[in-house]
């Protein structure tokens, strides 16, 4: 008997929750990698950011991006930047030249606040005497709401 006033009850405290999960809710997330080698040198860059938005329309977001180069002459350069509306942009580049030889990557990654997220990288490599290789990645999403 005991058992059938259980079921009930438990079904009852569903029915309270269920308009407290129904309320807007959503994240989104994007990111971005790319490398590109010749000859000797080589360069990789990546970004990837995150927002989401709770139950109270609370947001946060979050964005990481880095990059690195080898051989010969390298530059490596990241930085992030507050938008002033709780949004995120993001850079990094990455470039190595031997000569006339080089590599070189690019990601800039866009995060707004409780909205969306995008990111691209774009590389490049050449060797002197043939045709420059390129390349451009991007993803995006949106919280959906």
């Amino acid at each position: 008997m005991r058992r059938t006033q259980t079921i009930p009850a438990l079904a009852a405290f569903g029915l309270l929750l269920l308009p407290a999960l129904a309320q807007a809710q959503g994240s989104a997330t994007a990111g971005s990698a790319g490398s590109a080698a010749s000859g000797g040198t080589s360069a990789s860059t990546v970004g990837t950011g995150g927002t989401s938005t709770d139950a109270k329309g609370g947001t946060g977001s979050s964005l990481a991006t880095g990059g690195a180069a080898a051989g010969g002459k390298t530059m490596d350069r990241s930085h992030v930047n507050e938008t002033g509306n709780g949004g995120l942009n993001g850079q990094s580049k990455a470039m190595a030249h031997d000569g006339g030889t080089f590599s070189k990557s690019q990601t800039k990654t866009k995060v707004r606040d409780g909205e969306s997220v995008e990111s691209r990288t774009k590389t490049m490599s050449h060797e002197p005497g043939s045709k420059p290789v390129k390349s451009m990645t991007s993803t995006g999403s949106t919280t959906g709401q």
